[in-house]
């Protein structure tokens, strides 16, 4: 295998992730999805485009201002990045608006309506005048252009209008004034429904409500003509923290969320037809230079409001209900915490309750048996059950710590809350490890008798994720598991003293020489005949040494197939370097979000599951848990959701780092869906188990 060949074979990971965001918008415009699921998705693509362009274009462009000498070759590689991811934008933003106006125009086909300032009638202006009047009056205060320098107060998860008035009588040489304020779209929500009429569901944008509006909100001011244009900003979402020592933990993030706020426009979207004496005050007062992005777009912006889109009571039109399910297996147990100590279970969420893991807690909290919890928190519910369990077990005189990370992006401000919640509540409340985010999903039960009891996750303890983001949770008594569970505590806890783990992969510890370790392994076995092939579900692959490595198996004849998400930096398909690497990206009702790796190490398959990525950050500066897995029931459940996916060319995608985003092929070519399959699956296994525990209930 060539060097420089595989060196030529590395994606951006910025670049595969907008190919990763233009599947989502594919999932928006396939005639077989439910219309008000289509509607779902185009506000999703929206609202990942936002948040891309805060964080990660923020940081491109942080690299191609930097100027330092030494940072030549890193400044002119961002500016190549962002050029490309510009390209990117304004092609894909052509194909959103046409999707949006498709789907709109197919749900009046429906009878359901969503109208514009321009083809109210009557009855429905008596409606929006009744309406300003009860709610809208007092929450829309204008501002004039001309009193301010810089648009440095407002916030970038808002939508502006931006409003030319006129007055027609005027005697002046320049008639016209110019103002702008925010949409109070956290007040009334982004639709109003209107009254329903002849069989008609009829809805409007605020936006163009408040269009209606124009003439009362600055009423008394002497105008009669109003133009009025949304605009959209979006701010570089890095914060800044003070490192002043005397300041607390939490003060200091408190601090830093704040900085966020302020930080520098990178990207605007305004209405295309904003007459350019208007469009020029907006853009003069937000200050881009040319690195940033500037985009003409519709009438409408902030898109991700269409994930909340109205359903007028039409169920027909979204997917229909999966309940998720109660394992028998578990429910059938007095004791969860003694079903586990028996055998290995585990759960797969949004298709089996969440209930199941806030089970364990509460049975934790209740029980006399239990001594101590320990957990990691990245992200929480805003009514967190998780947190009221572990609260309840503290109050009930058990030793309770929380390990909660306060820099998980966007969540810091919730995050900070919790925190002080738990530390009134008398828990012992860690804050990580400096320099790297706690970002594993563990749970650890210390029994005053006999084996403790611990919990690995692939995704956050948040009772909202599980309803929309596919997990698993194993639950185990393994005492070469919980040892290495309680090292990870340690660890943050003490993270300057040695340790070693024996059973788990840890980062930054060594995971990465695990994997490294594991897929070596794979490359031998092939050369000596025995059975070789690596098969992972990931969120992102961009680490340039595991992309290396892989790539490496490949030319050596290992098969490697792989289900990634998001991001990801391989290149598919070059010979002598992928040849025998398949990447399937699947996007459908719920978001695949579960780590799972599969190595066929020699015939003895080994499976692990956890929280990592193999992204840099996931490997290199995160402590992140990875966990092997041993029962054979859960090992063949595991390597049952990889297979399914592979099989998926119903949702699937051809992930080749060429962004063609082609159907995925399988096989035998027949229709199959694998969020479908494995719900199917689980029902019938659920009730084959409830069949049994009647059976011996009757005996």
């Amino acid at each position: 295998m060539k060097r420089n060949k595989t060196s030529e074979c590395y994606l951006d990971r910025d670049v595969s992730w907008m190919y990763f965001n233009r599947r989502i918008l594919q999932e928006a415009c396939k005639d077989n999805v439910p219309l008000l699921e289509r509607l779902s998705f185009l506000g999703i693509y929206s609202n990942n485009l936002d948040e891309f362009f805060r964080v990660r274009v923020a940081s491109q462009n942080r690299i191609a201002e930097c100027q330092k000498r030494e940072a030549a070759k890193e400044r002119e590689y961002a500016k190549a990045v962002i050029k490309r991811i510009a390209k990117l934008n304004s092609a894909y933003s052509k194909e959103y608006e046409d999707a949006v106006a498709e789907v709109i125009g197919k749900l009046r086909d429906e009878n359901i309506y969503l109208i514009s300032d321009k083809e109210v009638t009557d009855e429905q202006m008596a409606f929006i005048r009744t309406y300003y009047e009860e709610k809208l009056s007092g929450l829309i205060i204008p501002i004039w252009f001309s009193s301010i320098k810089q648009l440095d107060y407002e916030t970038d998860e808002s939508i502006y209008l931006a409003v030319k008035l006129t007055k027609s009588e005027s005697e002046k040489r320049n008639p016209h004034d110019y103002a702008f304020f925010e949409l109070p779209v956290k007040a009334c929500g982004r639709f109003v429904r209107l009254p329903d009429s002849d069989g008609r569901n009829y809805l409007m944008y605020l936006d163009d409500v408040v269009r209606c509006c124009l003439p009362f909100i600055f009423r008394g001011l002497g105008f009669d003509q109003f133009e009025a244009y949304a605009f959209k900003f979006t701010r570089d979402a890095e914060m800044e923290i003070d490192n002043d020592l005397r300041a607390g933990v939490l003060q200091r993030i408190s601090k830093g969320v704040k900085s966020r706020k302020r930080g520098e426009p990178l990207r605007i979207i305004y209405d295309e037809e904003m007459p350019k004496d208007l469009s020029r005050r907006v853009l003069d007062r937000l200050v881009f230079d040319k690195l940033d992005t500037v985009l003409r777009g519709g009438r409408h912006h902030n898109h991700k409001d269409l994930m909340k889109f109205p359903d007028c009571g039409r169920k027909d039109l979204k997917y229909p209900e999966w309940k998720p399910i109660r394992k028998a297996d578990i429910e059938k147990e007095d004791s969860i915490l003694e079903a586990i100590r028996k055998q290995d279970r585990f759960i797969h969420v949004p298709y089996h309750n969440f209930s199941t893991f806030l089970r364990v807690l509460q049975e934790a909290s209740e029980s006399r048996l239990v001594k101590s919890m320990k957990i990691t928190l990245y992200r929480l519910a805003s009514d967190s059950k998780v947190v009221r369990a572990l609260i309840g077990a503290a109050r009930n005189g058990k030793k309770v710590t929380v390990v909660i990370e306060l820099l998980a992006r966007f969540d810091e401000s919730s995050n900070i809350y919790w925190s002080k919640r738990m530390q009134e509540a008398g828990i012992n409340v860690v804050f990580g490890v400096e320099g790297l985010k706690v970002h594993s999903k563990v749970l650890h039960i210390g029994m005053n008798t006999g084996a403790d009891i611990v919990c690995v996750s692939t995704g956050n303890f948040h009772e909202g994720n599980a309803k929309a983001y596919t997990d698993c949770i194993l639950m185990t008594a393994s005492p070469r598991i919980v040892k290495d569970v309680v090292n990870v505590f340690n660890f943050i806890e003490h993270p300057y003293r040695p340790v070693k783990f024996h059973e788990l992969l840890v980062s930054p510890n060594a995971m990465k020489n695990r994997f490294v370790a594991l897929i070596n392994a794979e490359i031998r076995n092939k050369q000596c005949g025995k059975p070789a092939y690596i098969k992972a579900k990931v969120n992102h692959i961009t680490d340039p040494v595991m992309v290396r490595k892989l790539y490496e198996a490949s030319a050596n004849g290992v098969k490697i197939d792989l289900l990634v998400r998001g991001n990801c930096s391989l290149v598919t398909g070059v010979s002598g370097v992928s040849d025998n690497i398949r990447i399937n990206g699947i996007i459908d009702r719920y978001l695949e979000h579960s780590r799972i790796f599969v190595f066929a190490a020699g015939g003895e398959e080994k499976v692990f599951i956890g929280s990592a990525d193999w992204m840099p950050r996931n490997l290199d500066n995160r402590v992140e848990v990875v966990t092997p897995v041993y029962d054979p029931k859960i090992k063949e459940e595991m390597i049952r959701i990889v297979d399914a996916g592979l099989k998926d060319n119903m949702q699937g995608r051809i992930v080749d780092g060429r962004g063609t985003n082609e159907s995925w092929r399988n096989e035998d070519s027949a229709p199959f869906r694998s969020q479908e399959y494995l719900y199917d699956y689980y029902l019938k296994e659920n009730a084959e188990q409830n069949s049994q525990t009647d059976e011996k209930q009757t005996d």
